[in-house]
């Protein structure tokens, strides 16, 4: 990674990595705002993260020597930036206006988007008014997607964090593991006349995907007993018409998308049909324009208030140089339990690497461990490592201005524990406060807090429909940006690979009398004594 710019913040993080935020602040008191940024609907604070304006400035130099902004560019033109499988990466086209133009070998795909999102409309629509009747002329009550990785953490991060606006009549479930008991728990209190199924595969073969569909065609059909009503009860999200039909599916409920679609960032696409049943054709639009507007955002924004730019460089900046491993992300909303999930496969499964886009070794650190829970309830399991531990952990504090459940003074509490949390890590208790508040002399090195531990604090009015979609593209740009930095492809996969090779060749030899094992000693051992005491 050496290079000018690389080399002029090394120099300046040795001189600036023993500076206290305490410090910082004294020194500045208009600081609180001036590194601050609101845009789009969102007011980020970066004023807790140990930086100053020189840091900013090397960290744009950068971004400048990376050719950040061409980078972005070519994202944005179709560009076949995922060069290990030849493909654009046009995610932003999925919340493109109708209007709009974004080409692939020379063919607007907006018009394609839009064609799909409407018939996603019409089917919605139908299922919602209770148009759409099942098998046996029973309304649907019950939408099950069965999916795995990028066609389930998105659906149920955003059903999740957009509970608030859904029909309460319908009741949503969401299958991934390929553990039956993920299955039988979803479906077993469910009334097969009543439920639909989503089987959301681009392949339709991915094997965990298709043996919960499978099985969930076999639930169904305990109770209907008729094949015929399969086409009635389970509707695909793929691209492979053949084996749809060879289901059951009716193709004309098949919705598709494209190989610019990478899993990760399809939630907004056919992959979020169980999104927009639950929110409605119009909040799902709403989705969309909360995406679009941090997509242009981050494409036409200067580096100084770029939001997604400013998150990532800090990103580069406390990973590469402090040395921080993880990032927390501490949403103090409970709708967002699982947008921590969520955002682990979007950062890690994209900057997970360990080669350069020319297939070098990279020479930084890449992909930062992220992880997290809803506030408050982290403040009594693991926050004490935060505070006090000898790890640096980043922190991204989430929170709303308003509450969709104003119940007395609840929301006030929750928030007054985001800002003291924030307040907390940066400046710590020193010895000298702790000794006058009259504590043991023995006990002050336990009751010290260091400080200094850097956070951002990302507040909106309101966790709405928009505001998620804004959210969920900020992240997906500053990990782009972080891509950008360290010269790595954010949109391939292959570390997945080669775990699901093995567990094929592992799964025939589970299932044969006498399977002659090849594996190492650990492994052959572990199948033997598997295949001994299964039952």
């Amino acid at each position: 990674m050496s290079s000018r710019a690389w080399e002029a913040l090394k120099q300046h993080h040795a001189e600036v990595k023993d500076v206290h935020l305490r410090e910082l602040f004294a020194k500045d008191e208009g600081r609180g705002t001036r590194f601050a940024v609101e845009a789009c609907g969102l007011y980020v604070d970066f004023s807790k993260q140990r930086i100053t304006s020189r840091t900013l400035e090397l960290l744009f130099s950068l971004a400048a020597e990376r050719a950040l902004g061409q980078r972005i560019e070519a994202m944005f033109k179709g560009e076949r930036i995922n060069i290990t499988e030849d493909r654009a990466v046009l995610h932003v086209a999925l919340r493109a206006p109708k209007t709009a133009t974004i080409s692939v070998d020379g063919v607007n795909v907006v018009p394609q988007v839009h064609a799909v999102l409407g018939r996603m409309g019409e089917f919605a629509e139908r299922v919602r008014s209770g148009r759409w009747l099942g098998y046996t002329g029973k309304r649907i009550k019950n939408v099950v997607n069965i999916g795995i990785g990028g066609s389930d953490l998105g659906p149920v991060m955003a059903y999740e964090a957009l509970r608030a606006y859904t029909q309460r009549d319908l009741t949503f479930r969401f299958v991934s593991n390929v553990d039956g008991t993920d299955l039988a728990e979803a479906t077993r209190d469910l009334d097969a006349a009543e439920t639909l199924f989503i089987v959301a595969s681009k392949t339709f073969t991915t094997q965990e995907t298709m043996m919960n569909a499978a099985s969930a065609r076999a639930w169904s059909l305990a109770s209907l007993k008729d094949d015929a009503s399969v086409a009635k009860h389970f509707v695909a999200v793929s691209t492979n018409e053949a084996e749809v039909k060879k289901f059951g599916i009716d193709p004309a409920n098949m919705f598709g998308f494209w190989d610019w679609v990478g899993g990760r960032y399809s939630m907004e696409s056919a992959i979020g049909l169980s999104t927009m049943l639950a929110v409605g054709p119009s909040g799902f639009a709403q989705l969309l324009q909360g995406f679009h507007t941090m997509d242009e955002h981050f494409r036409s924004t200067p580096f100084e208030k770029n939001l997604p730019v400013l998150m990532g460089l800090l990103g580069v900046w406390n990973s590469d140089f402090f040395g921080a491993h993880t990032l927390a992300v501490l949403p103090y909303d409970q709708y967002l339990k699982r947008f921590p999930a969520y955002l682990q496969q979007l950062t890690m499964e994209s900057n997970g690497k360990r080669v350069t886009l020319g297939g070098a070794d990279v020479k930084a650190g890449t992909g930062a461990v992220y992880w997290g829970e809803p506030g408050t309830n982290g403040q009594h399991s693991f926050y004490q490592l935060i505070h006090q531990g000898t790890r640096l952990v980043p922190c991204d504090f989430v929170g709303f201005m308003k509450s969709h459940n104003p119940l007395g003074n609840h929301h006030d509490v929750l928030m007054a524990n985001l800002f003291a949390q924030g307040e907390a890590l940066a400046f710590g208790k020193t010895a000298e406060q702790v000794r006058a508040e009259g504590v043991a002399e023995k006990l002050v090195p336990h009751r010290t807090f260091p400080g200094n531990r850097p956070s951002t604090t990302i507040l909106a009015e309101r966790l709405d429909p928009a505001t998620l979609g804004t959210l969920v593209a900020l992240y997906e740009h500053a990990t782009y940006t972080q891509s950008v930095i360290w010269d790595i492809n954010a949109f391939d996969q292959w570390g997945v690979e080669l775990g699901k090779v093995l567990a094929k060749r592992i799964g025939s030899e589970l299932e044969a009398t006498d399977p002659k094992l090849e594996h190492d000693s650990s492994t052959n051992a572990l199948v033997k004594r598997y295949r001994s005491r299964r039952g």
